[in-house]
Formats: C-alpha cells, structure tokens, sequence
C-alpha cells in the first residue's frame, strides 16, 4: 500500500509539472516586465515560494531588491505587507498587540502586518533583536502568540527580507535563530551595461503597470504537487554529507578547514537543500531532481549558515569559499535514479 501511494504521488507530481511551469512562467513574464535581468535572483524567489521558504536578500542600495518583491506581489491576488524595519520598531509593530477598550471594559486583538501571504522585511538588519526575536515564532510555526493566545497566519506564508551589507550605522546583527529560519540568502550583484541601459529606458519611460495572474490558492496547490516530486535517497544522502561537512570537514578529507569554521549548518540546512531541489527541479520542468539542482542551491542555502572563526576572517575566507571547497570534496552521486527507474538489461 506504501508503494501504490508512493507511485500515485509521483505520478500526480508528474501531470502538475506543466501547470506549475505555466504558471510561473506567467509570473516571471510580469515580474520580467518592470525588473531586468537578476534572472538567478528570480528563480530563488520562486524557488522559496514553491518550498515554502523563507528568503533573506543581500544587496547595495540600488538593485531592485525591493522593487523586485513589490512587483511579484502584485502578480498574487494575495496579501502583500511590507515593514520598514527602524530602531525605533516595536514586536507588537510586527505581530499585534491586545488593545483595552474603555467603552466596554473589554480587550481586544489587532493582528500586525505578518498576517499577510506575503511580507516584506526590509531593511530588516535596522532593527534591534528584540524586534528580530518577534519574527522567530512566525517564520518557523506560521503562528504568533499574543497574550497566550496563538492566531494562525494566512496560507501562503512566505518573508522576504532585504539587508545592506556595506552600510553598519545604525544596523544590528541578526540573531544566529533567525538567520537559521531562513531557507536561503542570495547576493544580488551589479547589472550588466546592457541591463542598465535598460533600466535606465525603463525607468525614465511610461510607467508599466502589472497585473495578478495567480491566486494564493493557485500557489496553494502548487506547492502541494512540489512536495508530491521525486527525491532519490542517493540525493538526500549527498545533502547530508554536504552540510555534515561543514561541521566535521577533516572527516571527509579537509583538516584544515576545521580551525577556520567555528559553527557549521543545522539540519534545516539539508531540510532547504532537499526542498529547494525539489521545487528548482519543478520550475525546469522535472517531477524528480538531479544532483546539479542540489549543487546549484548549495551556496544559497549555507552561506548564511557557516560561522567562521577569527582566523578564517582574517584570513579573508568567506564562507562562500568554503562552500566551494566542500562541493569540490565531496563527490555527489553518479547514478541518482537507480532506486526510481529500474531500466531491463537488453538481450
């Protein structure tokens, strides 16, 4: 009975991966018509949307990064919040608070700007932790509990998170929990000359506008038929042993990262990998992933994982660096798909 149920999900998977293609297709033909190129960036939005992730975005001012998540939500049909993160912010800024009324003696509950399908944190690092520590419980249950009382946020749920990475005035560090409830952080880089002269036409030109070509429920489901694709225990294996890597690399050959890694990735670092090969896999149009859709998240999923020590700092490693010497090191699976086709030998 396990197998006929296994076998239906694939084969559900298998007819969903037009209609999820389609779809996002659609979404990045709207997105593409405001915001050019970042062709790497949209495709981990997506990604995070269909996992059901959260996504931290790294960038100097200038790049889109806000307006990018603006326009993709305006092609939802949901609920799009956005929050200016300041120091001067308050938790109950975020989730709500209780509010005493004096004509009828009683309490009652706002709910904040995360019970929305989509919320954009921006700027999130100007806020201090005590705010960053309100957005824990939410990113991690997809609930907030106010006055011992838990209120559930809309499905989808999914934050967005903007960050300056040259700016540290009036910036604070994010906690090691919160960066953790993150599924991936992604560097946004300068345009081409060709993009920015684009950019430039654009900018200056008629106003695009962008219409809703999907609905929360849409997007509902087609997370649903994600979790329905194929993942080889070959590949799940291979995710373990990357992120086992960056806590014990002179087991798997690499001594001499050890004094330079102080903290390595947590199991929600394989949980990301896992679930974001499944969704990429899904965008290119598969109902089962390869070994490139995990390589291919691997940086995005553990740059923002990797404590270095001292040393490795000023040494001027990144963790980026490292990733690509662990991917280097440890080999990924030749044959992923022996355990889910099994090919009859010719005669």
């Amino acid at each position: 009975m396990i197998q006929d149920n296994n076998a239906w999900n694939r084969s559900s998977a298998i007819h969903a991966v037009p209609q999820t293609a389609a779809l996002m297709e659609r979404v990045l033909f709207e997105v593409k018509r405001v915001v050019v190129g970042q062709d790497a960036f949209l495709e981990r939005i997506l990604v995070a949307m269909l996992a059901q992730g959260h996504l931290l975005i790294e960038g100097v001012p200038g790049l889109a990064k806000t307006l990018t998540v603006n326009t993709l939500a305006q092609t939802l049909s949901g609920q799009f919040k956005r929050i200016q993160f300041t120091p001067d912010l308050l938790p109950a800024d975020l989730v709500g608070t209780r509010i005493y009324n004096q004509k009828t003696g009683d309490f009652s509950t706002v709910l904040g700007p995360v019970f929305s399908n989509l919320l954009l944190a921006d700027e999130i690092n100007r806020a201090p932790a005590k705010v960053q520590s309100a957005l824990l419980e939410v990113m991690q249950e997809r609930q907030v509990t106010i006055a011992g009382e838990s209120h559930k946020v809309p499905k989808p749920f999914v934050v967005m998170a903007t960050q300056n990475p040259i700016e540290t005035e009036g910036t604070y560090p994010l906690p090691e929990a919160q960066v953790d409830r993150f599924m991936m952080k992604v560097l946004i880089g300068y345009p081409t000359e060709e993009e920015e002269y684009v950019i430039v036409q654009r900018v200056t030109g008629p106003a695009t506008s962008v219409v809703a070509v999907a609905t929360t429920d849409q997007l509902t489901q087609l997370q649903a038929d994600c979790r329905k694709g194929y993942v080889d225990p070959a590949l799940v294996h291979y995710a373990v042993r990357l992120v086992s890597a960056t806590r014990d690399p002179a087991r798997y050959g690499m001594p001499d990262l050890t004094k330079h890694i102080t903290f390595g990735a947590s199991p929600r670092a394989t949980i990301g990998l896992i679930e974001g090969a499944r969704a990429l896999a899904f965008l290119r149009g598969r109902a089962y992933a390869l070994p490139q859709d995990v390589i291919d998240l691997v940086p995005d999923v553990l740059r923002h994982r990797l404590v270095l020590s001292y040393e490795a700092l000023s040494e001027g490693l990144t963790p980026d660096s490292i990733i690509i010497r662990i991917l280097q090191t440890v080999a990924a699976p030749d044959k992923p798909l022996d355990t889910h086709v099994q090919i009859p030998a010719q005669n």
